[in-house]
């Protein structure tokens, strides 16, 4: 209604995407009263207005620049048009009345204040903004002031623009000819339209008969004439174009396959904020893939050798940017989204994939809990609802050892399911089994998946090589190493240099390092070396610098053409958005494994170096303990990817730690007649490495470990470093080489022994990798393409699920009554515990209901959807807990259905010791302040025998006997509830013993806490073992002085000793993840 077509067409020929949404968006920009901010991200919108407002001088600003008020104190005046681009989601208040038109009369002049100056109002001056901005936070006093714009680009606007480019290469001839006649069109149009407003202006200035005007009449009439030659000309034009576009419509498979890439690569920025990439540099490789694509006559061989080229092309080119672990992500994305799109992937069942699905409890009896887990059969049921997977249930419920197999089988994701199944379902359908059953076993599975659907190309590593990533480069494109644990790529770099016989000037950005790198860049322009700029993620300051630097300086007519600017940075959402979009990324992560750390060690500087290998005194003894050395840091490297078991947090230690230490090891061993093996246990242990561990459970580790290696029997031929005997110093050898043979032997995957672990560990590496992939394949898909279940919208779906969980939710407690009941007492301090639990339980339960009432009332519309409440919406319909609720509950990394269940477990707890007394045996997961409950029991016994509490603990006892626990013991208190995560309860022996295979949490036997003086404590063999609350372990220092997971420490009794629980990673757990 409001668009004007001819408008609309020059719109379209200056560069707006011809989809409806970007016209509604143009409209609404051309006739709105407030400036428009774009939201941007593809540049789309910065492109068109560029190019229909060139003519009008358009001046371009950034509020990085130091002059852009001077630009537009300038531009006002005179009515030029000015575009303010990529802002974040502050506004410069000097803007202020520029944004709300605070124009006023001046000496007969309409004027307007821009910060110190006044200047004269042009009625013609335009103010366009834009961001580049994905999904930007305004405040609402911004967007009150500026019509704010989508301008991200759609499906049907990408895929316009991406065939006529392929078109243009494939049939130059078609879009040559398109393109006229869309000239022709619109000016033909306009002329239609010249003559009506013609027509008009006749018709209306005409006084009394317009027949009796003569004039009138020849104007009409040379209308008339006029009119009818254009319209004759826009029909053959029209028919022309219907056949052109029905030769081009030929295309449109390989423009709609290459849309679907292009947003696979945009969802990408989701995971890690330095996957940006532009709309610009994706349509440049498009057109460099059609060039070097295989050619043919025939149109659909053609398409097909076009579509499987620009796929690895753009695979191989977005892949040199990821990190490993995101390479399988980004292959599966591809691959979902093309097989959604051909409709052999249900988006339902993609969705189930990813959440596992959403239910509060399963009212189907397990058929055989000995081996089948609630979380997996419960998976399992809520598959079955869907069609695919529909009676899948009843056949488990049947005879559940058909199925067991798969838990068996170290290569589930291979086995065939059982009849009909296997033959029922398709490849997917299989994978999602898979995950149900063996979470551990994703990872494979969707290697299998890709390779099958994609290829084998997209699942074979990738190595790293500077050269092609330097040629795809030049002078105005910025090259950007992201950095990971581990890795430096300046030696690299400088040898690559070398080869090209280029200079090199480096500075490493950090407080006063901005002038020295906008000296060191000005130079390098003018003379053709290089640059590079370290470390990018720690210059915050500087990074307005650094983007003017990518966008202004390097694109200079006069800059040398050998000049290359290099950027280092760890990911950092600071990092300008445009370098990132049109540089050339590339990720090149240090090997993983304890065998490629050990080579990497001896390749390495210092080791590398023989006038270092070679000087040390004592040369058996060093190169016995230099071996012992690294093998000591590959080890911790390479521990601390089996997560919470290896070290509760995962600390980067790198190279410059093995440097050191290898420095004073030869300088000890030189020094010294004798190895002073506590000395380096402690400039080791406790400085070098010791220095970056910050949790005490994790500093008895790392000295664990170390005892294993800085000890006299490393010198002995006989001494292994595992269990196996695979791994140990190897004889002396007169060459580095000959200690590089020796590790080439190794395994290349080594398995959890080495590390001290049990064979569990790798179930749990995998599941938490498995988590980590799913949580991260979530983030990546769209509210339109996550969708909903059995033909219901999210907004139905979150209402369903909120509903049900409002209908769970118990009363608050009265704590005024249960005050009353259970006042305070001096002799038993549990009275103010269950007090202050009570109150604890409402302040949570409180939030859960509200935010639940609100979202349902926010998805019928009847209040504000705020961020925060569109997050619970969000995590409601993912199957997570709202964040919201998490900042007052008790630490959890439960789903939502067990979060909710396990929170109805609290209230029914304190409900009964409410009702019944305080019980027999206390459940020690029920309190959100553990230690609140366990200082009470101490005070207890404290003021009973009129004892300082300094000098009361805990000593321990395993209740593991039936009828152990039947009374309320005198002193102390039962706790139960606690499960083992890495060993197990030998109820015949009394001592801790290993885990079974395949189960990672055992029940902890109900422990009796006896509180007594510290030296009355019984003497023997015991394992101090921390408990915690959760299985990620690590906590934080809260206000209370306590940690936000760690408990306590348990004295337990093992046969083995210490030190082999320890590199178990033994700990208690009031609480798991499923």
């Amino acid at each position: 209604v409001m668009g004007d077509q001819v408008k609309i067409r020059a719109w379209n020929i200056q560069g707006l995407p011809k989809d409806e949404f970007s016209t509604e968006n143009a409209i609404m920009m051309d006739n709105a009263r407030r400036w428009s901010l774009c939201i941007d991200p593809t540049s789309s919108a910065n492109k068109w207005i560029r190019e229909m407002e060139a003519e009008a001088g358009l001046l371009v600003i950034k509020l990085s620049d130091p002059d852009y008020l001077r630009t537009l104190e300038n531009a006002i005046p005179f009515g030029k048009p000015v575009l303010l681009e990529n802002i974040a989601e502050v506004m410069d208040a000097s803007l202020e009345p520029l944004l709300q038109k605070q124009t006023f009369k001046q000496a007969g002049a309409m004027c307007i204040r821009l910060g110190d100056a006044t200047v004269e109002y042009h009625e013609a001056f335009k103010f366009y903004i834009t961001t580049k901005m994905r999904n930007p936070h305004y405040p609402p006093e911004l967007c009150t002031r500026v019509t704010l714009l989508n301008f991200m680009i759609t499906m049907e606007g990408l895929e316009d623009q991406l065939l006529g480019l392929v078109v243009a290469k494939e049939r130059p001839d078609l879009e040559e000819e398109k393109n006229q006649l869309i000239l022709q069109g619109a000016e033909n149009k306009r002329q239609l339209k010249e003559i009506e407003d013609k027509i008009l202006h006749v018709l209306s200035a005409s006084e009394g008969n317009i027949l009796e005007d003569e004039e009138g009449v020849k104007v009409l009439s040379a209308s008339k004439v006029l009119s009818d030659e254009i319209n004759e000309k826009q029909k053959v034009a029209e028919v022309t174009e219907t056949k052109i576009d029905e030769a081009r419509v030929g295309y449109k498979p390989v423009a709609k396959h290459s849309t679907l890439l292009f947003f696979s690569v945009q969802d990408m920025a989701n995971i890690d904020p330095m996957y940006q990439y532009s709309l610009q540099w994706f349509c440049n490789l498009f057109v460099r893939s059609i060039a070097e694509s295989t050619k043919s006559d025939d149109l659909t061989i053609r398409l097909s050798y076009l579509s499987d080229h620009f796929t690895f092309y753009l695979y191989t080119n977005v892949c040199r940017s990821l990190f490993e672990k995101d390479k399988l992500l980004f292959a599966f994305v591809v691959a979902s989204k093309l097989q959604v799109a051909k409709g052999t992937l249900d988006p339902l069942e993609l969705r189930f994939f990813l959440t596992g699905g959403i239910a509060m409890d399963n009212p189907h009896t397990n058929p055989d809990p000995s081996w089948l887990s609630e979380k997996v059969w419960g998976e399992i049921c809520r598959f079955s609802d869907l069609p695919a997977a529909s009676g899948l249930r009843d056949d488990f419920a049947k005879d559940a050892k058909r199925f067991k197999h798969l838990y068996d089988n170290s290569d589930a994701h291979l086995q065939h399911l059982p009849s009909p199944w296997h033959e029922k379902m398709n490849l997917f359908q299989r994978m999602v089994v898979i995950r149900c059953m063996r979470p551990d076993k994703v990872t494979s599975a969707l290697t299998v998946y890709v390779e099958k659907t994609m290829g084998k190309k997209f699942v074979e590593p990738m190595p790293f090589d500077i050269a092609p990533c330097y040629a795809d480069s030049a002078k105005s494109i910025p090259l950007v190493f992201v950095l990971s644990a581990g890795t430096d790529p300046m030696a690299g770099l400088l040898k690559f240099a070398e080869g090209l016989n280029r200079r090199v000037e480096s500075v490493s950005l950090g407080q006063g390092q901005g002038p020295v790198a906008m000296k060191l860049v000005k130079e390098a322009i003018t003379e053709g070396h290089w640059v590079v700029l370290q470390n990018c993620h720690l210059a915050k300051t500087f990074i307005p610098e650094l983007e003017r630097l990518g966008e202004v300086d390097i694109k200079a007519a006069d800059v040398h053409r050998d000049f290359r600017i290099w950027c280092t940075s760890y990911p950092s959402p600071i990092f300008p958005i445009t370098i990132l979009e049109n540089g050339v990324k590339m990720v090149n992560e240090a090997p993983k494994g304890l065998r490629a750390g050990l080579i990497r060690t001896y390749n390495n500087d210092p080791t590398s170096d023989d006038a270092f290998f070679l000087a040390c005194n004592k040369q058996a003894t060093w190169r016995k303990m230099l071996f012992g050395l690294a093998f000591f840091h590959s080890f911790l490297q390479n521990r601390a990817r089996y997560g919470p078991i290896g070290f509760n947090i995962p600390y980067e230690f790198n190279d410059n730690d093995l440097r050191i230490c290898l420095r004073q090891l030869q300088m000890f061993l030189d020094e010294n007649d004798e190895v002073p093996y506590e000395t380096l246990k402690y400039t080791a242990g406790e400085c070098n490495y010791g220095g970056k561990v910050t949790d005490g459970t994790d500093r008895r580790t790392l000295m664990t470990i170390i005892n294993l290696f800085y000890n006299p029997k490393i010198l002995t031929e006989e001494y292994k470093f595992s269990p196996s005997g695979k791994y140990y110093a190897p004889p002396y050898s007169q060459e580095r080489q000959g200690y590089i043979d020796y590790i080439g032997t190794l395994p290349l995957i080594a398995s959890p022994e080495v590390y001290g672990l049990h064979e569990n560990a790798d179930i749990s590496k995998d599941v938490k990798d498995t988590n980590l992939l799913l949580d991260s394949l979530m983030s990546t898909q769209s509210r339109d393409t996550a969708g909903g279940g059995a033909g219901k919208s999210q907004e139905e779906m979150i209402s369903e699920v909120a509903v049900d969980i409002a209908a769970r939710i118990k009363p608050n407690f009265d704590c005024e009554a249960v005050e009353r009941a259970y006042p305070q007492n001096y002799y038993d301090s549990m009275n103010t515990v269950l007090v202050q639990e009570c109150a604890r339980v409402n302040n949570l339960i409180t939030i859960v209901r509200n935010s639940l009432a609100d979202i349902q009332k926010a998805v019928k519309g009847l209040i504000l959807l705020s961020d925060a409440l569109d997050m619970v919406g969000q995590s409601l319909f993912v199957g997570k807990v709202p964040a919201m609720w998490l900042k007052k509950s008790f630490p959890s990394l439960k789903p939502l259905g067990s979060y909710v269940k396990e929170l109805c477990e609290r209230v029914d707890f304190f409900q009964k010791w409410i009702n019944e007394g305080p019980p027999v045996v206390f459940w020690l997961p029920g309190f959100f302040f553990t230690q609140a409950f366990l200082t009470a029991a101490k005070q207890n016994y404290a003021r009973k025998f009129k004892v300082e509490i300094d000098k009361v603990n805990f000593d321990f006892e395993m209740m593991d006997k039936p009828g152990d626990c039947e009374t309320r013991p005198e002193d102390g208190v039962y706790c139960t509830g606690m499960y083992f995560d890495g060993g197990s309860w030998d109820y015949d022996n009394h001592v801790i013993g290993e885990q079974p295979p395949k189960v990672l949490y055992i029940p902890v036997p109900t422990i009796w806490m006896v509180p007594m003086p510290v030296t009355q404590f019984k003497d023997y063999q015991h394992y101090v073992c921390p408990m915690y609350k959760t299985s990620e372990r690590r906590g934080i220092l809260s206000t209370t002085g306590h940690s936000t997971n760690f408990v306590m420490n348990v004295r337990i009794a093992t046969s083995q000793i210490p030190d082999h629980w320890v590199l178990r990673g033994l700990a208690m757990l009031t609480s798991l993840s499923d």
